[in-house]
C-alpha cells in the first residue's frame, strides 16, 4: 500500500490545530454540574461514609438548545465544539424520547437560540413534544425572538415565554421565487432548456422573468397546504380555534407584551427569571442537564506524537468494529442534491447524495444479517437521473431481502421521489414537498457573451452530435428534438417505475399527477403518491413491526465517520479490502478544481443570506446540467419562512 506522506503531514497539521480547540473546550466551567471537575467532593472519614445514607437524587430537567441548524445527517461528534454543525433531527428526537421515559427527568426545557428548523422537521419535533406531554412531562420553552416557523414549533410547549422587547413575528408565510432571465440577457447568454410536463418549472428560473401560469398555480396550492398545516399546529398547541390563529396572524407582528396580552405566549421574562421560575417549581437544587442524552466524545490526548498516533489507531479500530448485540433497523440517508461521482472529506460533511455511495450503503444494509429492516430517509430536491436510477435499483435489492420503507424529510421531489417510489410504504410529513414527476434538460449558449468581452473560440469536432451539449450556440431544431427524445425516454422510465409500484393506489391517472406537479405531503397522500403521514420515528416503528422486532437498535448505514477517520482513510488510499467492484470507486473523478458555485461565492456572500441561498441552489442545478444535460430536479419553490 502506497502512503502519501504529504497527506500525513497535512493531517498532522489539522489535528494539531484542532487539539488547541479541544484543550480550550475541555476546560471545566465553574459551577457547571455536568462537569465532574467543577465541584470536587469533600473528603470524609471512612466510618462516616459507611453510616451515611445514599442521598436522594436531585430533580433533573433535560435542556435542549436549538442553536445551530437541525440537520438530517448526524454531525461529526469527534470534538465537542458546541453548536458547530448543529444537531441531527433523529438525535434530538431520540433524546426527547429518552427523556419521556426517564423517571429522573421531571420536565423538559427548550431554549431557542437562533437555530434553523425545516417545515417537516417542525412537525416531527412537535410529535416528540406531544409524546413528552403525554408521558406527564411538562415542556417549557423560552426564546429571544420568534419567527413564524419557530412559533409553530414552540407553540406546542406547555409554557412559552420570550424576553422583554422580543419580536414575535407571527405574520404568516412569505417566500420568493428566483428568476435569472434578465441577468442572462444582460450578459448575452441564451438559455436553452426543455421539459417533460407543463408543471416541470425547474428551468423557468433561467427561461423567464416570472412564473408561468402552471408554476403560479402550483406555488399557490403548495403555500395553501403548508399554511393550513401551520395554522392547525398552532391551534392544537395553544388550544384555540383555527379562526383565532388566523386572527393572530393577520394582527402580527407583536411586541412581547402584546403577544402575551393576545394569548400567543404565556409570559415575558429574561432567561434568569425563567430559570428562577423553574427552580421555584422543581427545587433550588434542580439540575439543568444541558447535555442530556448526548454521547460522550472520546477522550483525546495530544500531549505527544505517540498519543496522536494512538488516537489514529483507536479511530481506525472503532471504524472496523462490527456492531454486536441486538438486531438493528438500518437507516440510509439520501441528503442533498443527487449526483454521481465522489466528494472529499470536509468538516461540513458531504452536502450531496452521491449515487454510488448510497448504493454501497444500501448493499451493505442488505448484506448485513444483523440489520433486519431498512428505512431510506430522503431529504433531496433530486438531481442526476443516472444516480437516481442507481439508488432506486439498490432499494429494490434491499426490499427483496428484508422489510423496507421510505421516510421523507422536508423535501423529496423529482429524483428524491424517483428513489423512493419502489417502497411499498412511503411516510411523509404534512409539509413535506414531494412528487415533481418530470424531467428538465438543456444548456446555456454563451458565444455572444464571450464576444462582448473580446474572447473568441475556434471549435473542432468529429461526429455529428459531438457538440450537442457544447455551450457556444443554441440548439438547432434537430439537436433540440434529439435532446427532447432523450428526456422523453427518461420521463417514460420514471413514470413506468411509479405505475409499476403505485398504479393501483393512485387516485387519478398518472398523467394528471405527473408533468412536474409538486405537492405537500398531505396533498400527496390524498392523491395516493405516498401512504402515511408520519416522521422518521413512525417509519422506524412501522418497519420494526414488519420485521417482528420489539427490542432493537437503530443504526445509520454506513456508520458515520468523523473528520479524522475520513482523512485517515483518504491518506491510506481507502478501503482496499471492501468486497465487489465498488471498492475504491469513490476515489474516481475526485478532482480538486473549483466549481461554479465556489467561484461565485465571493461575489454573493455579502448579499441577503436567504437570497444568496436561492442563487447558490440555482448555480448548483446549473452545474449539474452542465455535467449531465438531463436532470430529475425540482423547481425552485418559494419556500415560506
Amino acid at each position: 500500500m502506497l502512503i502519501d506522506y504529504g497527506k500525513i503531514v497535512r493531517l498532522a497539521t489539522v489535528v494539531g490545530l484542532l487539539s488547541g480547540l479541544v484543550a480550550w473546550r475541555t476546560v471545566p466551567v465553574r459551577g457547571d454540574e455536568s462537569s465532574p471537575q467543577a465541584k470536587p467532593a469533600a473528603s470524609k472519614p471512612a466510618a462516616a461514609k459507611a453510616e451515611a445514607k445514599p442521598a436522594a437524587p436531585k430533580p433533573r430537567l433535560a435542556v435542549f438548545r436549538l442553536a445551530g441548524d437541525v440537520t438530517e445527517l448526524p454531525p461529526d461528534e469527534t470534538f465537542s465544539f458546541g453548536a458547530v454543525g448543529g444537531v441531527s433531527l433523529r438525535d434530538l428526537v431520540e433524546r426527547m424520547k429518552k427523556a419521556a421515559g426517564d423517571p429522573e427527568v421531571k420536565a423538559v426545557v427548550l431554549l431557542h437560540e437562533g437555530g434553523s428548523v425545516g417545515s417537516g422537521q417542525v412537525e416531527e419535533l412537535r410529535g416528540a413534544m406531544a409524546r413528552l406531554r403525554s408521558a406527564g412531562k411538562e415542556v417549557y420553552a423560552h426564546a429571544d425572538s420568534l419567527t413564524m416557523r419557530e412559533y409553530v414549533l414552540l407553540s406546542g410547549a406547555s409554557r412559552l415565554s420570550v424576553v422583554p422587547t422580543a419580536d414575535v413575528w407571527v405574520t404568516g408565510l412569505f417566500g420568493e421565487a428566483l428568476y435569472l432571465r434578465g441577468l442572462l440577457d444582460k450578459i448575452s447568454v441564451q438559455p436553452e432548456f426543455l421539459t417533460c410536463g407543463a408543471y416541470k418549472s425547474a428551468a423557468e428560473i433561467f427561461l423567464r422573468d416570472g412564473p408561468s401560469p402552471e408554476a403560479e398555480a402550483m406555488q399557490n396550492w403548495l403555500l395553501d397546504g403548508i399554511f393550513h398545516t401551520s395554522v392547525a399546529l398552532i391551534a392544537a398547541g395553544r388550544k384555540v380555534e383555527t379562526a383565532q390563529v388566523r386572527k393572530w396572524i393577520d394582527g402580527g407582528p407583536y411586541t412581547a407584551e402584546k403577544a402575551r396580552a393576545a394569548g400567543l405566549i404565556d409570559e415575558v421574562e429574561h432567561r434568569q427569571d425563567f430559570e428562577t421560575m423553574l427552580k421555584s417549581k422543581y427545587g433550588h437544587d434542580v439540575i439543568f442537564d444541558k447535555k442530556y442524552g448526548q454521547k460522550k466524545p472520546p477522550s483525546l490526548d495530544f500531549s505527544s506524537p505517540l498519543a496522536l498516533f494512538k488516537i489514529w489507531g483507536e479511530l481506525l479500530s472503532q471504524a472496523q468494529k462490527k456492531p454486536a448485540g441486538k438486531p438493528a433497523i438500518g437507516i440510509v440517508y439520501v441528503e442533498g442534491p443527487i449526483t454521481l461521482g465522489s466528494g472529499q472529506p470536509s468538516l461540513l460533511g458531504d452536502l450531496e447524495a452521491r449515487g454510488p455511495k448510497v448504493r454501497k450503503a444500501l448493499d451493505e444494509a442488505a448484506r448485513d444479517d444483523s440489520i433486519k429492516a431498512v428505512v431510506l430517509r430522503v431529504n433531496s430536491p433530486g438531481g442526476s437521473a443516472v444516480a437516481s436510477e442507481i439508488i432506486l435499483d439498490a432499494t429494490k435489492r434491499v426490499k427483496a431481502k428484508k422489510p423496507f420503507v421510505v421516510s421523507m424529510g422536508d423535501v423529496a421531489g423529482s429524483g428524491g421521489y424517483y428513489v423512493a417510489c419502489a417502497s411499498d410504504v412511503i411516510f411523509a410529513d404534512e409539509s413535506t414537498i414531494t412528487a415533481s414527476i418530470g424531467v428538465v434538460g438543456g444548456k446555456l449558449a454563451t458565444r455572444a457573451m464571450w464576444k462582448r468581452v473580446g474572447v473568441t473560440f475556434k471549435t473542432y469536432k468529429r461526429g455529428e452530435n459531438a457538440d450537442l451539449l457544447a455551450s457556444p450556440d443554441p440548439f438547432t431544431p434537430r439537436e433540440r428534438q434529439r435532446i427532447q427524445d432523450r428526456m422523453n425516454d427518461v420521463y417514460d422510465v420514471f413514470q413506468g417505475h411509479v405505475r409499476a409500484i403505485r398504479g393501483s393506489r393512485l387516485k387519478k391517472p398518472l398523467d394528471e399527477l405527473a408533468g412536474g406537479r409538486v405537492y405537500t405531503g398531505r396533498q400527496a397522500l390524498d392523491y395516493g403518491l405516498i401512504d402515511k403521514i408520519g416522521g422518521l420515528e413512525d417509519a422506524i416503528a412501522h418497519v420494526a413491526a414488519q420485521a417482528k422486532l420489539t427490542d432493537y437498535d437503530v443504526r445509520i448505514v454506513p456508520a458515520p465517520k468523523n473528520f479524522l477517520e475520513q482523512l485517515i482513510e483518504e491518506t491510506s488510499g481507502g478501503k482496499d479490502h471492501a468486497p465487489g467492484l465498488d471498492a475504491g470507486v469513490d476515489r474516481l473523478g475526485a478532482g480538486g478544481s473549483a466549481s461554479l458555485v465556489d467561484l461565485a461565492l465571493p461575489y454573493l456572500r455579502h448579499l441577503e443570506p436567504r437570497r444568496v441561498a436561492a442563487v447558490k441552489a440555482a448555480l448548483q442545478h446549473l452545474q449539474l446540467l452542465q455535467r449531465e444535460g438531463v436532470l430529475l430536479i425540482m423547481p425552485e419553490i418559494a419556500m415560506p419562512r
